[in-house]
């Protein structure tokens, strides 16, 4: 009696639910029979002309047609859309597919307990969990899903102005060559390793002194004798409270090198103002010092929470000891928060690799420099993706850089995160 898996998993190799159905579930046999059908259906008659497509891109572009003595414009393929509904026909076929596969292991593994005797009603049950995930699997997988295969398919294509914007022009695949395009040619890789250089350099001087600074900033006002605690916390808290775009669009007008309140403080006092904007050093200073003002309360306020739970008897230990304020940190305080915002400290480097608000808001990407290409001094990859974008329409270069920066971020955060004490020793605190 060992022949109940290989049928019923034969069977449902044949048609979608017949393995069911040699199993004795027929309600589970009909539904699979019925996604059988309709998954056929749609793929024969709806689907396939979509993924033809999706190879294809369209043949034939936006072109003036004779029609008696009047050309006339015929509107032609559009790429774009072609490439939209083809990888969501992929979708819909990749999706046919897993349930095909798990149709054919249902039935398999139901047929193995068969042959072990074991009562089919409690076996039933096993499909009620994947019913209430279907709906969430679904908007995952169109929500989700297609709009990054639909970025990533960009970055093989040579959708970029002037010659390839539908419906004017086609779209065509180039393979690799848009990236070649990005790291060989001095026009774009004189820009995109000028920029990703700032951006690493932003990115670790935005963590860094956000993150000290909030440690910093918590230590002294959890000091004993520290008067008016609740106002120093209130006052550390209001520009984290402001919604962020008014905070950096008030700081962009007092750093104003003419007329803003700074430089003329500066002047009052005989000094002459600075071009806190308009200077390539000086700009990218300001953007570090007005993001440490938004960043430091976030910091400020998890480490308050995490120095509330380091117990006390640590530090009169410490104290029976001898320990100065400094090894007390060092050994008891720093690495408690250490442990604790690893993590989030991941995260946030992460974060500023993409801080868009900070940059735009503040300088807008300026000041404009001649060494890159449609970028400024302070422009990080993600503005000048936005510049690419919705300035210049360099879909295809910019869809090439936003994969760069995915995998730049998803390497450095799993083999940073694998590094932390958080993920190695995470029983250490309960």
């Amino acid at each position: 009696m060992k022949r109940h898996a290989a049928a019923a998993g034969w069977l449902s190799a044949l048609c979608m639910g017949l393995g069911q159905w040699y199993n004795r579930q027929y309600a589970k046999g009909l539904l699979f029979v019925l996604i059988h059908a309709a998954g056929i259906f749609l793929i024969a008659s709806k689907l396939f002309p979509y993924l033809q497509g999706l190879v294809t891109l369209g043949t034939k572009g936006q072109h003036l047609e004779k029609v008696g003595k009047i050309y006339k414009n015929v509107p032609g393929d559009h790429s774009v859309f072609m490439m939209i509904h083809g990888v969501l026909a992929a979708l819909v076929v990749l999706l046919y597919v897993v349930i095909y596969m798990m149709n054919i292991r249902d039935a398999v593994a139901i047929g193995r307990k068969r042959e072990q005797g074991r009562d089919l009603k409690d076996l039933q049950s096993t499909m009620f969990p994947w019913m209430l995930l279907a709906l969430p699997i679904i908007g995952v997988v169109f929500f989700t899903i297609m709009p990054i295969v639909f970025t990533s398919l960009i970055a093989f294509t040579n959708y970029a102005s002037p010659n390839h914007i539908p419906p004017k022009n086609l779209v065509d695949w180039v393979g690799f060559a848009t990236f070649h395009k990005l790291f060989t040619l001095n026009v774009w890789s004189n820009t995109f390793f000028g920029v990703l250089t700032w951006t690493i350099i932003w990115a670790i001087m935005a963590t860094v002194t956000c993150y000290f600074g909030g440690i910093l900033v918590a230590l002294l006002i959890n000091q004993q004798g520290i008067k008016f605690k609740g106002f120093w916390r209130m006052l550390f808290i209001i520009p984290y409270a402001i919604p962020q775009f008014v905070s950096l669009l008030i700081m962009k007008n007092m750093l104003n090198e003419k007329f803003g309140p700074i430089n003329q403080y500066f002047r009052a006092f005989g000094l002459e103002g600075l071009p806190w904007l308009n200077d390539p050093f000086w700009a990218k200073v300001s953007v570090i010092v007005v993001n440490m003002w938004i960043g430091i309360p976030v910091t400020m306020v998890l480490v308050m929470g995490i120095l509330t739970n380091i117990s006390k008897d640590l530090y009169e230990a410490a104290d029976v000891d001898g320990a100065s304020s400094w090894m007390k940190f060092r050994n008891i305080t720093m690495p408690y928060v250490l442990f604790a915002t690893a993590p989030i400290l991941i995260t946030q480097f992460a974060g500023n690799i993409n801080n868009f608000n900070v940059i735009f808001l503040l300088t807008g990407g300026n000041p404009a420099t001649m060494n890159y290409n449609n970028a400024g001094e302070t422009d990080l990859l993600v503005t000048w993706l936005y510049k690419l974008t919705l300035d210049f329409n360099q879909y295809n270069i910019a869809a090439a850089v936003s994969i760069l920066i995915f995998l730049f971020i998803a390497t450095m955060a799993i083999l940073l995160y694998r590094r932390t004490r958080s993920f190695k020793e995470e029983d250490m605190i309960q």
